[in-house]
């Protein structure tokens, strides 16, 4: 197959910077595809690490002004690993210029940053998908697939849970290129958009829409130092929260995040329940679906753990590596994700899922923290 060079424009150099250029680097040793992604610039304030991190992974130019990226003529897609205040001002930029963007989760700070985005790209007719990379872990697409073939039959529950333990410390800045996160002013929300938003991607996209959420948050430490002031501030940023909700498929979901439980670095989990089958699915094991099926003889019936490995179309994505029984990790979905939108961009169709797909989430979160602070149920 004759390639066609698509060149990267990498703005942020961090977790996900290194994350998104990893699987830029192996997409085309594993996935056959007619472009061929090329790290032509990366993009960061501070010259010195910036030029580090772009000879290590092979960037051939570096910016330090991310306006001065997205003008450049040899720049065919944008992406965007920020935090999340920069996103909107970025997307706008880049859809004015006519490049495809690839933007870090959550969307936006609100659902109005996300509808203005999203008019941005629809109207500049740019290519455009959100991060939301555990929809292509094989055994969480292999859930959907169960799920829209029937085997689960009509849908009672879906509960999900993210639970890390990184910020339990009083002492534990805030602010800053490693700490923003813990910024109001930079992530708009704490776990909710951090942690929760990839929760509830997932489960729109297993279980279909969600109606309406009562929530409640907490803020376990008030104050804390921020790194960019030296001085000690208000926390902004939800610790923890917890909702329920009624799904618009009559299904009830529950979902549960915190940085505050103790002994859980990243504990993501999800469990449907439906009328003939169940499916539970572990971060921590996550080339592995557990499947509960109530139509097997009672003598062998029990949940099934389905190593997920499979090549010949069975189970999605693995025929692209080892042989089966040789599992894979957690960076080869990002390498799936960039293998799923070069493919789509080459046919000109969308991929998912795109910025007006990950405004649904954002709705959510917004709906989510407004349920929090008046205690009351919200629509969304």
């Amino acid at each position: 197959m004759a390639k066609k060079d698509f060149n990267i424009g990498m703005i942020g150099y961090g977790f996900m910077g290194r994350a998104h250029s990893n699987a830029y680097c192996k997409v085309s040793n594993f996935f056959d595809l007619e472009l061929n992604p090329v790290l032509k610039a990366a993009c960061a304030r501070n010259a010195e690490p910036l030029q580090a991190f772009a000879d290590k992974w092979g960037y051939e130019s570096i910016e330090t002004d991310w306006r001065k990226l997205v003008e450049r003529d040899d720049i065919d897609a944008v992406d965007i690993c920020v935090p999340n205040n920069l996103h909107k001002e970025i997307v706008l930029a880049a859809a004015a210029a006519g490049k495809a963007i690839l933007c870090e989760k959550p969307l936006s700070m609100n659902a109005a940053e996300g509808e203005e985005m999203c008019q941005a790209v629809e109207a500049a007719g740019v290519a455009n998908m959100v991060w939301y990379n555990y929809r292509r872990v094989p055994a969480v697409t292999l859930a959907k697939n169960l799920i829209e073939s029937g085997r689960l039959g009509r849908i009672f529950h879906y509960r999900a849970n993210f639970l890390q333990d990184w910020t339990i410390a009083e002492d534990l800045p805030q602010g800053g290129n490693a700490l923003w996160r813990l910024d109001v002013a930079a992530a708009g929300s704490g776990v909710t958009g951090d942690l929760l938003a990839h929760c509830i991607d997932t489960a729109i996209w297993l279980n279909g829409s969600i109606a309406d959420v009562s929530a409640m948050t907490e803020t376990f430490v008030k104050q804390r130092m921020h790194n960019l002031t030296g001085q000690v501030e208000e926390v902004g940023i939800d610790d923890a929260c917890t909702f329920m909700c009624h799904f618009k498929n009559g299904s009830l979901g529950l979902f549960e995040s915190t940085r505050y439980a103790r002994g859980h670095k990243a504990l993501y989990t999800f469990e449907v329940n439906g009328e003939n089958a169940s499916i539970q699915w572990d971060l921590h094991d996550l080339h592995r679906l557990n499947y509960f099926d109530h139509g097997d003889e009672g003598v062998v019936r029990g949940w099934k753990s389905i190593h997920v490995t499979d090549h010949g179309g069975d189970h999605p994505y693995m025929d692209h590596w080892w042989v089966p029984g040789l599992q894979i990790g957690y960076e080869h979905s990002f390498v799936h994700q960039v293998a799923d939108f070069l493919d789509a961009h080459a046919k000109g169709q969308p991929a998912a899922p795109t910025f007006r797909d990950a405004l649904e989430t954002q709705k959510v979160c917004d709906a989510v923290l407004a349920s929090a602070k008046d205690r009351s149920w919200h629509n969304v």
